[in-house]
């Protein structure tokens, strides 16, 4: 009990595969209730193996030098663990992490024996996030491939410079990009791997880095790495670590960057489109929708009719997002769009959009909340370029 409560309060803070999620109690230690992309959850076992490290993250928990309990599971222990919380249906997946004990790869070596157990013993066929760590060898990474679901490696900062301010350990290239390039040339051999893809993770506001350098990033990762998804962590400090005066990240800021990056990702915005969000600094407003910002940095493009626009100018406009597009197509094929009723019904964010659209039989007052002056924060134009991930 001291082991699982401990191990799984030290997995809290790598939310990789795990976003929008909630921690529950159960008779047999923490779950964490991961959020799906449809909707509802999933009740994960997430926890370390080990939160003895090697390495020196001054944004986390395990660092090594900080004057904490340190315990390790076996693998026999572990599994045995996860199929009597299985048993007892509090959990359906794993999400298995840890700390580098010795190396990457023993380590690692001791992550697989936990899964092999659960595949090949016990016959456990559901969900399983297996964190690969930095530097681990490509026979760990090919493994790991072979047994998971889905696979991570933390990249936790945009650029080389960026990390050497949060470790003196850590290689960007040689010990991170190169494993979340082997899992991509393993993946593309054999399409049937890693069914839920490869993800990772940013600490957001630990290295002083701006949004512009991590939407940078993420870009490149999406394009070079095809990464499935992004996720965000905004910065904590930590007592008895380097940065433990350093104030902690806005919240917002994080909220931000999940909006640019569901632009880039799931909206098919180009990195151009999406740096019309940036600021001179290369920052995200932290008062203001991204996308919203951009649709009022191009206001040639507004008001669309919203029964003529195709799809991909719906989903351009701040309140519509692609189910709502969606049914406004399906609806339209029988029915002209003509009132802001039909509009809510179909889930519109109609306070959002009003600015950017126009139908026919829309009232004086409708019509004069489509006209929409440009504030003078958003009259300068002047904007970063979004390049390729930083090495």
């Amino acid at each position: 009990m001291d082991k699982i409560n401990a191990l799984v309060a030290a997995a809290r803070f790598d939310i990789c595969g795990c976003g929008g999620g909630s921690m529950s109690q159960s008779p047999l230690g923490l779950v964490y209730n991961a959020a799906l992309p449809g909707g509802g959850c999933m009740p994960l076992l997430k926890v370390l193996l080990t939160n003895f490290c090697i390495n020196d993250c001054a944004y986390c928990v395990n660092q090594i030098g900080r004057d904490i309990p340190r315990c390790s599971f076996q693998a026999e222990e572990l599994a045995k663990l996860f199929m009597e919380m299985r048993a007892k249906n509090l959990v359906k997946g794993l999400f298995l992490s840890s700390g580098i004990g010795t190396d990457p790869s023993r380590t690692m070596e001791n992550m697989i024996k936990v899964v092999e157990i659960l595949r090949r013993r016990y016959k456990f066929l559901g969900y399983i996030h297996l964190k690969i760590l930095p530097g681990a060898r490509f026979d760990c990474v090919e493994a790991a491939c072979r047994l998971a679901s889905r696979v991570s490696v933390n990249i936790e900062a945009p650029t080389a410079y960026h990390l050497s301010k949060l470790s003196r350990k850590k290689d960007l290239l040689h010990g991170i990009l190169e494993r979340m390039e082997w899992v991509r040339q393993i993946t593309s051999k054999d399409n049937t791997l890693v069914p839920s893809g490869q993800t990772t993770q940013f600490v957001v506001g630990a290295a002083g880095e701006t949004d512009l350098d991590i939407l940078c990033a993420a870009g490149g990762l999406y394009r070079d790495m095809g990464l499935k998804r992004i996720y965000f962590s905004a910065f904590r400090p930590i007592s008895d670590s380097v940065l433990e005066g350093l104030g902690p990240a806005p919240p917002m800021r994080e909220h931000r960057l999940y909006q640019a990056d569901w632009l880039l990702r799931v909206y098919s915005f180009s990195p151009d489109e999406v740096r019309l969000a940036l600021d001179e600094s290369g920052s995200l407003s932290p008062g203001r929708d991204p996308k919203e910002t951009i649709a009022r940095k191009e206001p040639w493009l507004f008001p669309i009719d919203l029964n003529m626009a195709a799809y991909e100018d719906l989903i351009r406009v701040p309140g519509i997002g692609p189910v709502s597009a969606k049914r406004i197509i399906e609806t339209r094929r029988e029915n002209s769009i003509s009132s802001l009723g039909q509009l809510k019904k179909m889930r519109v964010a109609t306070n959002k959009a009003l600015p950017y659209i126009w139908f026919r039989g829309m009232t004086n007052d409708e019509k004069q909340a489509s006209f929409m002056p440009l504030g003078d924060e958003d009259k300068d134009r002047t904007v970063p370029a979004l390049v390729g991930v930083g090495r």
